[in-house]
């Protein structure tokens, strides 16, 4: 683990610095001027103009600005919003939780329902079963997300009024933001089982709609390393021994499985946790992928910037928790570690 680690560290610093220089340098390739859309289109003379970037630092030359936004960077300062005038540190983690929440529970549902479909097509390979099983998985990979989300609110939310159509709780409710995560704040307030009930009823719809690719991954993964293990000689071994298919699949087979399997668990965590922006964006959900939206429209430069350089580094720290679990599922990574 210690190698590992000694690795990740290594590789750590110049992928920060190469995302660092990605966002900044993209970012300013983008039409728009986030002083025009601060001062609006009768909003200031030229002189406030030139004032205001200057203000700002967009005046000085681009590689200056680069060389100073690293320094703040790597003192743990990312720059303050343009529009908001906060930290942008201070917001992403304001709305960094709402995200952890969505993203855990569509992982959740996709790896509760994906690692079962793929153990029972894998065992019931070339039957009805099989087909319907990996057919759904398909055609849930193959819908876009937006057209998914409304299809889904048109008929739980708009014929049925079963869920509700957007936020993260009712507005009836005042939650006093203690640690940012719903379920955990709920139990400080007065209504805490009532808050924890509407803020389960908000999270449904957008946990399914986030959660339907990943579980397609996940069950064709599952199916396609349990086959291959299954052909092993082991397996057949075991087999001969007198064991029932049910044990020979669930105790020999998906154990030694689960190392492709953990590995696109991981990818498509960090995934979620990070890219739910069109989810959040349709429900309204307050996280870090609608934040970025509405600052990309802002042309809010030290958001993008932050937000995208911070989205790096929890991918990064997903995949380096994702090794880890891969060295304590696999003894032979284990002793070479």
């Amino acid at each position: 683990m210690i190698k590992i680690l000694r690795q990740r560290f290594f590789a750590f610093f110049p992928t920060l610095l190469g995302v660092s220089l990605l966002a900044f340098s993209l970012i300013r390739l983008a039409p728009g001027d986030p002083v025009m859309l601060m001062l609006g289109e009768r909003g200031g003379t030229p002189e406030v103009y030139e004032k205001m970037r200057t203000s700002l630092g967009l005046d000085q030359p681009i590689l200056w600005q680069y060389l100073k936004y690293i320094g703040q960077v790597l003192t743990g300062d990312f720059g303050t919003s343009i529009v908001s005038q906060r930290p942008v540190l201070e917001e992403f983690f304001d709305r960094f939780p709402a995200t952890v929440e969505l993203g855990l529970s569509g992982m959740i549902f996709a790896i509760l329902l994906g690692v079962p479909f793929g153990l029972i097509s894998a065992a019931k390979r070339k039957s009805p079963v099989d087909y319907t099983l990996m057919g759904g998985a398909l055609l849930g990979y193959s819908m876009p997300i937006f057209w998914w989300a409304l299809v889904l609110i048109m008929f739980f939310s708009v014929n049925l009024g079963w869920t509700p159509v957007s936020g993260r709780v009712s507005v009836m409710y005042d939650v006093e933001a203690v640690t940012g995560f719903l379920f955990i704040d709920s139990w400080f307030s007065e209504d805490s089982w009532e808050i924890f009930k509407s803020g389960l009823h908000h999270l449904l719809l957008p946990a399914l709609v986030l959660g339907t690719i990943p579980l397609a991954v996940v069950a064709r993964m599952t199916r396609s390393s349990l086959l291959e293990v299954l052909r092993e000689d082991y397996i057949r071994t075991a087999r001969a021994k007198g064991l029932n298919e049910k044990r020979v699949i669930v105790t020999h087979a998906l154990k030694n499985a689960l190392i492709p399997i953990v590995t696109v668990i991981g990818l498509m965590l960090g995934t979620v946790l990070t890219g739910a922006i069109l989810t959040e964006t349709i429900f309204s959900w307050p996280g870090i992928g609608r934040w970025f939206v509405a600052s990309v429209e802002a042309r809010d430069y030290p958001v993008i910037q932050g937000g995208i350089i911070l989205i790096a580094l929890t991918i990064m720290l997903v995949n380096l928790i994702v090794d880890l679990i891969y060295v304590w599922v696999n003894p032979l990574l284990r002793e070479h570690s």
